[in-house]
């Protein structure tokens, strides 16, 4: 019993965290949802026995990259976009959207079925630990689109670095009107 309590607990607090991380017009606080929602969801990882992912989700998501959504929420001059009023005309739009969706995967939830069970129990998993069992099956049965899911996100760093980097001689080029302009104010 306790532990459907501590279930639907992590489980509908996710919920209402994820609403209220899109709906917050401030990003600083939006982000601060999110964080709560990232610790959220390790803690229902270590309710499901799943420690190493628990582990990963706070190192990665929580750590890292809550930093980063920190870091570049900073930078950016928020100020005219909380005044302003957003999306007011279409908001029905979106909101048949959600209730379709929620729809969508409640049917698709009333149909689910479970499969066939695998190599790995439950008890086998206990046994050799979770981080073996997933290193076993990410580096065999899942080899290839583990290495597919690591090009792309090589290609997506190479793209990144080509769009933020600008040419030397584009550089120069600004500095000297740059330069020019400071003249001009002079004369």
């Amino acid at each position: 019993m306790i532990n459907k309590i501590f279930f639907f607990y992590f489980a509908t607090a996710i919920v209402l965290l994820a609403v209220a991380t899109v709906t917050r017009r401030n990003a600083v606080h939006a982000v601060l949802y999110m964080l709560a929602l990232f610790f959220h969801t390790a803690a229902l990882y270590l309710f499901l026995n799943a420690e190493f992912i628990a582990a990963i989700q706070v190192i990665v998501y929580a750590g890292a990259i809550m930093v980063l959504f920190l870091f570049v929420v900073m930078l950016l001059n928020l100020k005219e976009d909380i005044r302003r009023e957003h999306f007011i005309g279409v908001w029905p739009a979106g909101l048949a959207a959600a209730v379709g969706m929620f729809v969508v995967f409640a049917m698709a939830s009333v149909s689910a079925h479970v499969g066939t069970q695998g190599r790995w129990s439950i008890e086998a998993v206990k046994k050799a630990t979770h981080t073996k069992a997933l290193g076993e099956l990410l580096y065999t049965k899942y080899l290839l689109p583990f290495e597919v899911a690591s090009l792309v996100l090589l290609i997506a760093i190479i793209g990144a670095i080509v769009l933020a980097k600008t040419p030397a001689k584009k550089k120069k080029e600004t500095r000297l009107k740059e330069k020019g302009n400071e003249v001009k104010g002079l004369i």
